[in-house]
Order: C-alpha cells, then structure tokens, then sequence
C-alpha cells in the first residue's frame, strides 16, 4: 500500500469519526435543549389539562382549511378527535339523516328487534342508528324489555368523506327488506332520489365548513430530541395517542387540539411541532382556538421557538386576532344552520 493510499484512508477515517463526533453532538445538544426547556418549575397555566376558555381574543389562523359542523344528536367521535359531552338525545337524527321506517302487525319486543339489527351498524362507511316507537307512541332507544310497535332507522347523509351514495343506500334498504321479512313487518322506503339530493345539499354545508386551523412553533436554534420532547409534552398534560398525534384535553374528558411533532418514525430529532384545532367539533364555550395560540405561544417560549404558519412564515398577533375573528364569524354560521360547532350533530357529520 502505497503512502498515498495510507493518507486517504487515514483522511477518511477521521472525516467518519468528525461526523460521528458531530451527530452525537447535536443529539446531545437536542436533549439538553429540551431538558432545559421543560425543566422549569414554574406554573403554566395553560398547560393544565383544563385550560380555561377565554373569552374574546379575536384572531384569524394561520392557515383556515374548511371542516363540517354538527348539531346535538347523539353518537361517538374517534378518538383521534374532540369527544361530544355526554347528551341525552336519541341517535335517530332526522335533521343528518335519511330515515326509513318498519311498522310491526303486533308490538315486538326489544331484545328480539336487538338480535336483528346487531350487524347492521354501518353501511360503506356511513353509521346507521335505530331508535323505537314504545307504548307511549313516543321515539326511545331500544331495550332489551321493552315492546315496540314500530322500528326507526336514520342512516346519515354524509361525514367528512362525501355524502350517502346510491351503493350504500341500496346495501342498506336491501338489509332491512330481509329484517322486515324476518320481523313480518312493513318497510316504508323513501325515494332515492330525494335522499340523494338531500345528501348531496347537506355536503356542500360540511364542505364550506370544514375548517381546521394550525400554528406551527419552528427551532430557532438546534433541533429538539424527539424522545426528551414526547416524554415532557406527555407531562405538561398532552394525551398520546396510538397515530403519534398528542391531544390536549378540556379536563371534561373532551379534546381541544392536537399538537404532531413533525418528522418521521425513524427521526431523533425534530425542528418543527404543529398544534391542530378541529373548528367544527369544538364548542366555542370552550374557547379551543385561544388555548391552542396560548399553548403555542408557551411551547415557542419554552423551546427558543417561533410561531409560523405551515410555510414557515412567522405569525404575528395582528394576524392570530383576524383569525380568531373569522372563527367568530364561522361559529355564528354554523349555529344559525342548527349545526353548532361542538355539538354532537357536528361531530357526527365531521366525522
């Protein structure tokens, strides 16, 4: 081996163990940045699981992409979203819902209609719900003791992935035939196209009001150690979840935002974290847009970030309060349509 040989290797040896020795050093830097951040004491309010809902603050977002809004009715969010507060209502909604009705010769009781009905939860990927007409003559959710003279069915018109189409009313009402066979009961089908055309009206409604805002906080510095960063959001009151998603609860079992830290599964380290809020499904009692600017604006400070919308563009207080007067402006909208932002109407609808 020729000296020449030995010197580029010996050159390529120690530019290895430079960038070897350099790697080390920011990931020991991006933990120390973290630790540091988090590790003051100090009491943060709005870092409490229950963040108070501040009242006015009017502000605009950096980035307002459209989201539906829902009304009160009864049925459950998944859970990488804001939870509707338990309500007493039935889950047959006439308002979201095509409903279809199945009247019995002689009253029926719950637990027989119950093993009927069992399998039929969903059709495509729109959820179909069941409520009773009791001996009352008044709607009430199906029990297993109960008699009914007639089966409500409501299948929803449409969820953040497009409106009830032809293929799953037609699964669905070619179900109920065989239930109503089985039951010897009396099926009224409305007309497809009319439920089509309802469908099709309520979309354009969840369309124009799908709106989702976010604020990113950027590193002005060195990166943040991923690891160090869940661990410390994890404390300060953010619920992990299986997505890789962290939501911050209202300390009523409600979410009010989710905060991603940006990077994939195999990064260490990351500069940039992006807090999310779910318009819609948030009521404006709870005050989810000012808490997640708060939130932000406390991560920027504890981290030596900085606000910027998800160009990288720094965002300012003049802006957050157009925002949040355009937030306003969208619940105002979404009350007058009898779909309140946070209800569970909304909720189901934006789902």
């Amino acid at each position: 081996m020729t000296d020449l040989n030995i010197s580029l290797w010996g050159a390529g040896g120690a530019i290895i163990l430079a960038v070897v020795i350099y790697n080390f050093w920011q990931e020991y830097r991006a933990k120390k940045n973290v630790q540091r951040a988090f590790g003051d004491p100090r009491d943060d309010v709005l870092m409490k699981a229950d963040v108070p809902a501040s009242p006015a603050v009017r502000r605009q977002e950096p980035r307002l992409d459209e989201a539906p809004a829902t009304e009160d009715t009864g049925t459950q969010a998944d859970e990488s979203r804001p939870v509707a507060p338990p309500a007493g209502s039935l889950a047959v909604d006439d308002f979201i819902e095509c409903v279809i009705t199945m009247d019995f010769e002689n009253p029926i009781r719950g637990e027989k209609i119950l093993a009927e009905i069992q399998s039929l939860r969903i059709v495509g990927n729109k959820p179909v719900h069941f409520v009773g007409v009791g001996s009352a003559g008044a709607r009430e959710n199906i029990s297993h003791a109960g008699n009914y003279s007639q089966l409500i069915v409501g299948v929803q018109l449409v969820n953040r992935s497009g409106p009830l189409n032809e293929l799953e009313y037609s699964e669905l009402v070619t179900k109920l035939r065989q239930i109503s066979d089985n039951l010897n009961a009396f099926l009224d089908i409305p007309d497809m196209k009319h439920v089509m055309d309802s469908g099709h009206d309520l979309s354009l409604f969840v369309s124009e009001h799908d709106a989702q805002l976010s604020v990113n906080v950027l590193s002005k510095g060195a990166p943040w150690d991923i690891g160090t960063l869940m661990a410390a959001l994890e404390k300060l009151g953010f619920d992990a979840r299986p997505d890789g998603r962290l939501v911050m609860m209202d300390g009523e079992g409600g979410a009010l935002f989710t905060l991603a830290i940006d990077g994939g599964p195999a990064s260490r380290v990351a500069s940039r974290i992006s807090l999310l809020l779910d318009v819609p499904c948030v009521a404006p009692k709870r005050g989810g847009f000012v808490a997640m600017v708060s939130c932000a604006k406390s991560l920027a400070l504890r981290l030596g970030g900085a606000l910027v919308d998800d160009s990288n563009a720094p965002i300012d207080d003049a802006t957050l309060a157009q925002i949040h007067e355009q937030v306003e402006v969208f619940y105002s909208a979404m009350q007058a349509a009898e779909i309140p932002a946070g209800s569970a109407r909304a909720i189901r609808i934006f789902s």
